[in-house]
């Protein structure tokens, strides 16, 4: 857990820092850094997907993209079933209740159209997906927990703790809330490592990570205010590509 009490704490910083920060920056440039963020996402999604569906290709041979693919339209569907990116937002604006005192001390949105509610929870949630859907919070979190190194994680931390920062600039201090999001997820994994490394291969990994890519491309869509993605319903995807990779994998080794 070294690893992820390590996360929270840049989160912490970075996210604190980039809502002073925000409060002195001109409308404009808050716009400029939330576009550039944007495009930083989908560049991020896009090297991630191909990347990972590079390693999975040696095992799944051309069925590779088709797990990814059943694993986001399944993911996708249990998502609205569940509706996640509702409670995901109810949950940010619980929140925001909970700490209106310096919750309106935040950065102010980089579109004006949204009310300080909506922009508290677009920050929690987009900073939560954007830290946990990579495959460095699942190797790293594994490692941790199995382990104890948690040098992956360490990396990690600083990353995320320098996308807080330029998160929180724009979106305020809604992405500090995060930090609770890191600990649920990154902590269960470390702590579920020593059942969960003998069932997640690294193909398996492989193909979850191409499934968060192609969410970070979602988040990046909606950062550009492109389009609005429901990513948060399609986080089940995640896990529903190890379960997929598990049926496909015999299959393939069968067929030769």
């Amino acid at each position: 857990m070294t690893g992820t009490v390590l996360n929270v704490l840049t989160v912490l910083v970075g996210g604190a820092l980039g809502t002073l920060l925000g409060n002195r920056l001109p409308q404009r440039v808050r716009e400029t850094v939330m576009h550039g963020l944007g495009l930083a996402t989908i560049a991020i999604g896009i090297q991630l997907t191909l990347s990972q569906l590079a390693v999975a290709e040696t095992s799944l041979k051309r069925l590779t993209f088709i797990v990814v693919l059943a694993s986001i339209l399944v993911g996708g569907l249990i998502g609205e079933l569940l509706d996640l990116e509702a409670r995901l937002e109810a949950l940010g604006r619980w929140l925001e209740v909970r700490t209106s005192g310096w919750g309106k001390q935040g950065g102010a949105s980089a579109s004006s159209n949204l009310d300080p509610v909506s922009t508290f929870s677009r920050g929690f949630v987009t900073a939560s997906l954007v830290f946990c859907v990579g495959p460095m919070t699942i190797i790293g979190s594994l490692r941790d927990g199995a382990s104890g190194d948690y040098t992956l994680l360490a990396i990690k931390s600083v990353l995320d703790g320098f996308a807080a920062l330029a998160f929180a600039s724009s979106l305020g201090i809604g992405v500090i809330f995060s930090t609770l999001t890191i600990i649920v997820y990154q902590g269960s994994l470390a702590l579920g490592a020593q059942w969960l490394s003998t069932i997640l291969t690294n193909v398996a990994i492989a193909e979850m990570s191409a499934a968060g890519g192609i969410l970070m491309l979602g988040i990046g869509f909606a950062l550009l205010e492109i389009k609005r993605v429901r990513v948060a319903n399609l986080l089940p995807s995640i896990f529903v590509a190890p379960l997929l990779t598990a049926v496909v994998l015999p299959l393939v080794a069968r067929l030769g």
